[in-house]
């Protein structure tokens, strides 16, 4: 009884998003709360899943495979597929969160990109900033949550840790993979990285 009012409460809603104008993409698949909120031309596709308290604008794209929870979505943004987007979070306009990405009680500024392989937690990204694949904010040390800030025009190299507390000035770049434990100046080049070791004519010790 109780799995069937939870159906039929799924088919209202999917009913009502199709009524205002949203587009999915095989609806029986997608999942929504009671109290979410979806702006015009908006698309989703396949299994996904909206949590409670999310707010969508306009001009949004939700790719297959995404869980959104208690988070606000603004316009023209896009996200997914494979992304988790955590409580406490506000997507700027314009930014894009791409295939296995995980972000928590963060904002991403304008036009910032998070595409891929990436974990962000309380952080704060501004506009156009771009993280690199592989990149994670390590925002815990085992006793409590630290904060990194990320100012405008940022360019995150792949593969990056950015250890919290911490914060990168605008015009920076943060050459692949680096460990940044330190503030990073404005106009500024971040890298940590040990030399490469080459042996020549090397060979492998036989059984």
């Amino acid at each position: 009884m109780k799995q069937l009012k939870l159906q039929n409460l799924q088919n209202r809603l999917r009913n009502k998003f199709l009524k205002q104008g949203v587009k999915m993409l095989g609806p029986e698949t997608i999942y929504f709360s009671k109290d979410t909120k979806i702006g015009k031309n908006v698309i989703i596709e396949p299994y996904v899943v909206i949590g409670i308290k999310v707010r969508i604008g306009n001009n949004v794209i939700i790719k297959s495979f995404s869980h959104l929870e208690n988070c606000k979505v603004e316009n023209k943004v896009d996200i997914g597929p494979y992304a988790r987007i955590r409580p406490g979070v506000t997507l700027k306009e314009g930014s894009k969160i791409g295939n296995f990405v995980e972000i928590k009680k963060s904002i991403v500024g304008k036009k910032s990109k998070v595409n891929h392989l990436s974990y962000i937690g309380d952080s704060k990204i501004g506009t156009s900033v771009n993280v690199g694949a592989g990149t994670i904010t390590c925002n815990y040390d085992g006793f409590k949550k630290s904060k990194t800030t990320i100012k405008n025009n940022v360019f995150i190299g792949s593969n990056s840790s950015l250890v919290a507390p911490l914060t990168i000035e605008e015009d920076s770049v943060v050459g692949a993979g680096s460990v940044i434990t330190k503030k990073v100046r404005k106009k500024s080049l971040a890298l940590t990285r040990t030399l490469q070791t080459e042996v020549k004519n090397y060979k492998r010790k036989s059984k």
